[in-house]
Order: structure tokens, then C-alpha cells, then sequence
């Protein structure tokens, strides 16, 4: 089966968190609109960092019962070494998606700092990147609801605590690096 991937990351107490949300082609379209109807009226995303602990709360369980996995990948770091843990963590979940044979990655934008991922991905793809049938592009998160919920499983597994547990249904595995 193949999968469509989506990236977003959290960095909290000198860890640097990548979560990498995995759906199936089947699931993508409703879980798009599931994920747009959850918005508040003249909201444009769902920003986990930004939403109030109750509707925290809520957003996490209704994702929760969506058809999708997470996989999140974890770096020691420091705030001068956060990118160079982003680009490890990256490198490792690339090579996770060609062992699924996933056929598309999204990677939230941070805009000039994706020039950092794009030479990633050209390390992991190697010298003949049609070997592989994945294709990448970076998208502004009002653009794909689909980072909304690696947004929100990277800051509840972060966070910690009751946070963790509320998102572990989804968590199929986490990566140490």
C-alpha cells in the first residue's frame, strides 16, 4: 500500500522532534475535510501552539480517530544545533518513506531554511532519484490541513505528560537518533 506523507516538527528542552504523518491515498480527501471542519470561523489552520488547552483536548482525541499513523523522530540539540537535528532526523525518515514505497512528502515551509531539507533530500535520493517514485514539495500549512495533525502530535509529544498519552494512539513509532 502506498502512503503520502506529511512533516512538521517542535523543538522543546533540547530535543528536536520531526513527526512524519502517514496517509493512505483512500484517506486523504476526508480526512482533509474532517481536519477543515474543525476550524474556528476566520481561522485558516489549526496551529497546536496557538489553541487553548481545552480545544487542545478536543483536537487531539478527534484526530485520534482518524485513519492515519505518525512516526516521530527524535534528536538531542541545542538552539545552534537544531537544524543540523532537523536535517538528521529527515534524512532518517526519507529512508523510512522508501522502505514503504510512499509516493508524495509535504514538509511544512519555514521558507528560506527549506534550501536545508532540499539538500537532505538530494543527499538521500542519491544520484538517480527516479529510482524512486516519491516527490517532495514544502506547502505553507494553510495550504494542507494534513500538517495540522504532525503539528499537534509533535507538540503533545513534547509536551509530555497527559499530552503523550493523548496522542500515543496515533504515535506507531518513535525513532531515537
Amino acid at each position: 500500500m502506498t502512503v503520502h506523507a506529511f512533516v512538521d516538527e517542535s523543538a522543546r528542552n533540547r530535543q528536536f522532534l520531526l513527526c512524519l504523518t502517514l496517509v493512505e491515498p483512500a484517506h486523504l480527501a476526508s480526512t482533509r475535510r474532517v481536519l477543515s471542519s474543525l476550524l474556528l470561523r476566520g481561522a485558516r489552520e489549526l496551529h497546536f501552539k496557538k489553541e487553548k488547552e481545552p480545544r487542545r483536548r478536543q483536537l487531539i482525541d478527534r484526530m485520534g480517530k482518524m485513519p492515519v499513523t505518525t512516526r516521530v523522530y527524535t534528536a538531542s540539540c541545542l538552539p545552534k544545533t537544531e537544524e543540523a537535528a532537523r536535517q538528521s532526523c529527515l534524512a532518517q525518515a526519507i529512508e523510512d518513506l522508501f522502505a514503504v514505497s510512499a509516493r508524495r512528502l509535504v514538509l511544512d515551509t519555514r521558507n528560506e531554511r527549506d534550501e536545508h531539507d532540499r539538500r537532505t533530500l538530494q543527499r538521500s535520493f542519491g544520484s538517480s532519484p527516479s529510482k524512486s517514485e516519491l516527490t517532495y514539495e514544502h506547502l505553507d500549512s494553510t495550504l494542507e490541513p494534513l500538517l495540522w495533525i504532525s503539528d499537534a502530535v509533535a507538540w503533545c509529544f513534547g509536551a509530555g505528560g497527559d499530552w503523550a498519552r493523548r496522542s500515543a494512539c496515533l504515535v506507531e513509532e518513535h525513532i531515537r537518533l
